[in-house]
């Protein structure tokens, strides 16, 4: 956080949300981490009088805030684009039920998949749910949308949805301070059944007083000053909203544009009168034809979808060059990066998991969280990733399909946070319909993958604070696990040894591979002293090149090269350990027969 003046500071804008709801007045905020979204509770939770956690998933996380809602304070619930999809049960009744504190829920969409398993737009829920939703361009907007979001909340008596982007939640930004507000709802116990409880008969009434409020909001939408039109050459006229709005300023600085704040529901009257005014119109939004098709249903003629793509993040260049492809060559074309694949950590326990997988010839019915990694070679050892705690029960189908004998040819795999977040269900039902299949659970003590967030078996909350901490082998036993193995993933002869013994099971059995994180405080400031290879002693077996260890590096010998340095003529090349790369895991060091990776003396 920089400050630029007194009243100005430099944010990013989940920086810029999280203080947007600290002088909103949130009194509750409850959440599940998810990249591009995890920062806004993260820096939200150093603010007084907020409440804040991390919650097992997103379902429960906005739950929590239906909760502090109902009790008449301001609630925000913070998830990913993917995370709505687990909270939508809660969501859509919500819509129903109304509030009394105002509830903002923000879903960060991810055009372009920086780190998702798919690229939805989450405006399609505010149409289906039957919510307003904002959509800020910029960090200083994304800190005042979401005050009027609140402000919308209590007035229309609705859950509001927020959506950012990944270039939104990222992107840096002039945000300027203000004082925190104070609802005009009280705070306290009100017992409202016939509004908060969704049986048939009260959800018929509660379904009239939505359409008579998403009309009242679209009436609204018509004079909200975060729909405007910004006047220019009428030849070309542009409708956008978030992010996407920048690129046309950029691309056509001198255009008419309708910028639209509230991406729903629209200011019909709004948008016709802009329509009327430009001799063509194109509608420019990442990533479906939402406004497109909502437009096209008023009856006006506009350019969307044939023009621009529909897949991945928008820029300048790709703006300019749809539209005006004659003038496209003027415009600084993106720069081309060098490639960084993904890797897990050296030191990573979860390598050592993935290298036995390897050696099995097992399917592996994988999960969301670093170990997904373990997919990419040269471990490849995961054949299947859909959606968090998807890996337990896609195991027990197959094994069910398959029939007799599959037992030890299925293992599913899932993190600590991740089989928290919703894999102790599928846990429920292989156990519940007799399947006798093999669960990994990767305990490395905190869910790494969103940032190092503490969760239910971490033993922290979201302050540091010491919190209760989920024993997972009595978690397992009291599903009815009977076979629960614990094992130290470093130690991968011996781990391999258990892994054996748990597939070749006809009962469900569970392996938790529990050694910290390698990027944990604790662990990055404890002393260790790496591991170097002896190179008089290597073969060149490869065998340690093969666990795919950033800090394992390979020299291969030219002709004659082995034989004119004291080598058998065959060898191909030796291998190296970066020491300062090294974290000192020894998972290397168990895999070599020749003793060519030992420890190096303490400094």
């Amino acid at each position: 956080m920089t400050k630029i003046s007194n009243e100005s500071i430099w944010l990013s804008g989940n920086e810029a949300i999280a203080l947007g709801a600290f002088e909103a007045g949130v009194k509750v905020a409850s959440g599940y981490p998810g990249t591009p979204s995890t920062e806004i509770l993260e820096n939200l939770s150093r603010y007084d009088g907020v409440y804040t956690e991390w919650a097992p998933n997103e379902k429960v996380g906005l739950e929590v805030a239906i909760g502090a809602s109902f009790a008449g304070v301001r609630a925000l619930a913070t998830m990913k684009h993917v995370g709505l999809n687990v909270a939508a049960d809660p969501l859509f009744t919500a819509s129903y039920t109304g509030v009394r504190g105002g509830l903002v829920v923000v879903t960060a969409d991810d055009p372009e998949m920086h780190s998702s398993q798919n690229e939805q737009d989450n405006r399609n829920y505010a149409f289906a749910a039957k919510v307003p939703m904002l959509e800020p361009s910029d960090p200083a907007e994304a800190k005042e949308f979401l005050k009027l979001a609140f402000a919308l909340s209590e007035q229309l008596d609705t859950p509001v949805l927020f959506r950012i982007t990944t270039r939104i939640a990222h992107v840096k930004g002039v945000v300027r301070k203000g004082e925190r507000e104070t609802s005009a709802v009280t705070a306290g116990i009100e017992k409202v059944p016939g509004k908060f409880v969704m049986l048939p008969a009260m959800a018929r009434k509660r379904r009239v007083a939505v359409e008579a409020r998403m009309l009242e909001c679209r009436k609204m939408a018509e004079t909200m000053d975060c729909n405007r039109i910004e006047k220019g050459n009428t030849k070309r006229g542009f409708i956008t909203s978030g992010v996407s709005y920048l690129y046309v300023k950029e691309a056509f600085p001198d255009a008419a544009v309708l910028k639209l704040g509230m991406c729903w529901p629209l200011p019909e009257e709004m948008i016709r009168t802009f329509a009327a005014s430009v001799e063509e119109l194109f509608i420019v939004e990442e990533l479906d034809p939402f406004l497109e098709l909502h437009i096209k249903a008023m009856g006006i003629a506009c350019h969307g979808k044939d023009l621009i793509p529909n897949q991945g993040e928008l820029n300048t260049t790709i703006v300019r060059s749809a539209i005006d492809p004659s003038t496209s060559a003027k415009l600084f074309p993106a720069v081309d990066l060098p490639p960084r694949p993904p890797n897990m950590c050296p030191g990573c326990p979860h390598r050592g998991i993935f290298y036995n997988l390897s050696k099995m010839k097992v399917f592996v019915s994988g999960d969301i969280g670093c170990y997904t990694l373990g997919f990419l070679p040269p471990l490849s050892a995961m054949d299947t990733t859909v959606c968090m705690g998807a890996s337990v029960p896609i195991a027990h189908g197959m094994a069910k399909a398959l029939g007799e004998g599959a037992h030890d040819k299925i293992v599913a795999v899932i993190g600590d946070s991740t089989f928290i977040h919703s894999g102790i269900t599928g846990l429920i039902n292989t156990v519940y319909n007799d399947s006798a299949s093999t669960l990994i659970i990767l305990d490395n003590s905190i869910t790494a993958m969103t940032g190092q967030q503490q969760n239910p078996a971490s033993g922290g909350n979201i302050k540091g604070e010491a919190a209760s901490a989920i024993d997972l082998e009595t978690l397992c036993r009291a599903i009815g696990v009977k076979n629960v193995f614990t094992v130290n993933p470093h130690d991968i002869p011996g781990t391999k040894k258990v892994m054996k013994e748990a597939v070749a099971l006809t009962e469900p059995s569970v392996i938790i591979s529990r050694a910290p994180c390698v990027l944990l405080p604790e662990m990055k400031g404890k002393k260790t002293v790496a591991y170097f290879t002896n190179q008089d002693n290597c073969t060149g077996c490869m065998a340690c090149i093969r666990l795919g260890c950033p800090a394992i590096s390979w020299t291969a010998f030219a002709e004659g090269e082995a034989e004119i340095r004291g080598y058998k003529k065959s060898q191909k090349g030796i291998s190296k350990i970066d020491e300062i790369l090294c974290n000192a895991c020894g998972q290397c060091a168990s895999l070599c027969k020749f003793k060519a990776i030992t420890r190096g003396e303490e400094k």
